[in-house]
């Protein structure tokens, strides 16, 4: 049915295929296709456009392993936090090389913890709050899914597989049941690693969200996050004056596990804050 003299890829065709389209808006597939690097006609939106083969390998990649077409409609050179997109050979798709996984950076100074906690709080902020009103939703949140560039120090999403794009226009133009209210993941305690608690039809339904702040709150910073046999977290172990102060475990706690309502966005808040505040003093 997508083949011939078919116009636009619409959301009725491809909807739930992956995780980036499990509830696609025309906005979101235009962009897609008009990113989409393996045809000659790059930059346009319509379908039409693309050879049958292209669009053949356009439609398996979004059904099978989407990763490719995170990488080209949110790239790296517009400030997005994926890999570089360098391009592809049939299936065999190539990205550039970031540096060591985050995990490697377990139990580097406390210094460089808290700068590498201060962007991946930086990273759920922009993913999930931009000028494109995109909100892409991190579903598999663990240590090996991020890399530091060992030159700028900068983290990087690796993994970008498993992520959930919600058009926050056609949210707030549809007004689906609750659009509005603020909506709060439920912390999971599941004796596992990089466990997440999430409703995809909830992700997509809602302008406010606090999933991202909740994933690396919970799986990567706090107390929660176990992974391959450690725990305590990126944040484990912090300097005397600062454990006791309390206010660290404070808001990282306020972030995995809220006892507020609605306390996870203002801890995500001030946990961001703090941890810029932190970094600039060891800088």
């Amino acid at each position: 049915s997508l083949n011939g003299d078919v116009r636009l890829l619409t959301p009725d065709a491809v909807e739930g295929w992956s995780d980036l389209v499990h509830c696609p808006s025309q906005r979101l597939l235009d962009r897609l296709v008009r990113r989409y690097a393996e045809t000659k006609d790059s930059g346009s939106f319509l379908l039409r456009n693309l050879k049958d083969s292209e669009r053949m390998q356009l439609l398996i990649t979004l059904a099978f392993n989407p990763e490719p077409l995170v990488l080209q409609s949110f790239p790296s050179d517009e400030g997005w936090p994926f890999a570089k997109y360098l391009g592809a050979c049939g299936r065999m798709v190539a990205v550039n090389y970031v540096g060591e996984e985050l995990w490697s950076y377990f139990n580097a100074p406390w210094e460089k913890r808290v700068d590498l906690a201060w962007q991946l709080m930086e990273i759920a902020e922009q993913l999930t709050n931009n000028d494109f009103e995109f909100a892409l939703y991190l579903l598999d949140v663990s240590f090996d899914n991020f890399a530091v560039g060992p030159r700028d120090g900068k983290v990087i999403i690796v993994d970008a597989e498993n992520v959930l794009v919600a058009d926050k226009r056609l949210i707030r133009q549809n007004k689906p049941e609750n659009w509005d209210v603020w909506y709060e993941s439920k912390f999971d305690d599941c004796d596992k690693e990089a466990c997440l608690s999430f409703s995809k039809e909830i992700l997509c339904a809602r302008v406010t969200v606090d999933h991202n702040y909740y994933a690396i709150c919970q799986n990567l910073l706090s107390r929660h996050a176990t992974w391959r046999g450690t725990s305590g977290g990126l944040l484990h172990d912090p300097p005397a004056e600062i454990a006791k102060d309390g206010r660290l475990e404070a808001l990282l706690d306020e972030c995995a596990n809220p006892k507020k309502r609605y306390g996870r966005f203002q801890a995500a808040k001030e946990l961001r804050e703090y941890l810029a505040q932190l970094s600039s003093n060891v800088r």
